[in-house]
């Protein structure tokens, strides 16, 4: 998945996952990888004006308990961090938020195993 308000991606998964649990599916995980874990990041402020992207995968996470994990390599490349990376790098802040989680490929590999598709948004 892309970063968001730099591609359609992020979006069209978002509002793919909202259609699918309208329809009565569960999404057991989203998983955030390359430019994708940006999703997380804490400090974004989208302009007024354009799609409120955080709060619709917040949203997910809280009323349809969503798993939202984030690629720990990807993460730390683009300074995406929760608590625990933050004190291992001793940075001064956490840059994840708190709906989503860091984890690695092997949490990737668990949704393919108990799913029964996987679908990739990419550009």
């Amino acid at each position: 998945m892309s970063a968001p308000l730099g591609h359609q991606a992020p979006y069209t998964a978002e509002q793919f996952c909202r259609a699918a649990i309208a329809r009565g599916h569960r999404i057991f995980r989203v998983f955030f990888y390359h430019d994708g874990v940006y999703n997380a990041l804490s400090t974004a402020v989208p302009p007024q004006d354009a799609a409120q992207l955080p709060a619709g995968w917040r949203e997910l996470r809280d009323q349809h308990d969503v798993a939202l994990t984030v690629c720990i390599a990807s993460a730390l490349r683009k300074g995406v961090v929760d608590a625990g990376e933050a004190r291992r790098y001793e940075l001064d802040a956490v840059t994840l938020d708190s709906h989503f989680e860091i984890a690695g490929l092997g949490d990737w590999i668990e949704a393919t195993q108990v799913s029964d598709r996987i679908l990739t948004f990419a550009r």
